[in-house]
């Protein structure tokens, strides 16, 4: 695990109250360079921890693996720390298993990726959109009760947002049982999103059939490519998706869900996949 929290001093300001010096808890952003081969990919900001899953998660988002087996180990080296003291957590070198192909010239970031940005630096728009090795045609459901319940419980496990109110996180849902199967949080959504991915190829879990991914924020169309990439049938965010998330998600077979608070939601795309019973329809109506 990571340095995922640090403190500094902060002059708290109130109007009214008389101005109070204490320390404040911050969210801890690092450059990772992504190498593979030895060879520089990628660098994105991020929360430090979980960097393999971080990595892995990464590669499948990009096409380059999809299965466990196809990633033989990751090793920290020597980076760059603050002051120009060097770090040893903050490069990341991958070694594909034998026989993988490398990742493609046209994949290198040509500058770094913002814990915001994680499409940045692609060379083309041809290059943004990535094909996986895994349909949509997954047949699992859940049932809108069950959605309405995730964004709860992603919160109440969000230990290092209750310190500093300054991360995102996403999960992993198991669609029919409604167990939580794995959570991150991170700076970036597109991070905390390739760690719960990256979790998956480590456990041999893809694709990830009958699940649900939950994320924290708004749903982009780089988090819907993201869920596609990995096989994931559902995902939903409390905030809003953007159009052409919607588009992607209606293309590949995804089922998009959005402003998912309290009670209510939003199904965008393949709305077939969340289910309303009898009774939950009769009081929406009934309150209506």
């Amino acid at each position: 695990m990571g340095r995922i929290v640090t403190r500094r001093p902060v002059l708290k300001i109130a109007l009214g109250h008389p101005p109070v010096r204490r320390a404040d808890a911050l969210a801890v952003e690092e450059p990772l360079e992504i190498r593979v081969g030895g060879a520089p990919l990628a660098v994105t900001m991020r929360t430090p921890g979980n960097d393999v899953e971080l990595a892995a998660g990464f590669l499948v988002s990009e096409g380059v693996i999809a299965e466990g087996a196809e990633l033989h180990s990751a090793i920290h080296c020597g980076g760059p720390g603050a002051g120009g003291v060097e770090n040893t957590y903050n490069v990341l070198d991958v070694t594909l298993a034998p026989g993988v192909a490398p990742p493609s010239p046209e994949l290198r970031r040509e500058f770094y990726t913002t814990s915001s940005c994680g499409v940045c630096g692609k060379a083309s728009i041809d290059a943004v959109r990535t094909v996986s090795r895994y349909d949509l045609d997954d047949t699992a459901s859940v049932t809108a009760r069950s959605l309405t319940e995730f964004p709860t419980r992603l919160r109440e496990h969000q230990s290092a947002f209750d310190k500093t109110g300054g991360l995102h996180a996403a999960a992993l849902f198991d669609a029919e049982s409604g167990e939580m199967l794995v959570l991150r949080e991170d700076v970036g959504r597109h991070n905390a999103v390739d760690k719960v991915i990256g979790w998956a190829l480590l456990e041999n879990r893809l694709p990830l059939r009958g699940t649900v991914l939950q994320v924290s924020g708004r749903a982009s169309f780089e988090l819907v490519q993201k869920a596609a990439m990995a096989g994931i049938p559902i995902l939903a965010a409390v905030s809003a998706p953007s159009s052409l998330a919607a588009e992607l998600a209606d293309s590949l077979g995804l089922t998009l869900v959005g402003f998912l608070r309290g009670r209510s939601m939003n199904v965008y795309t393949h709305a077939e996949r969340v289910g309303v019973d009898a009774a939950d329809a009769w009081q929406r109506e009934g309150t209506a």
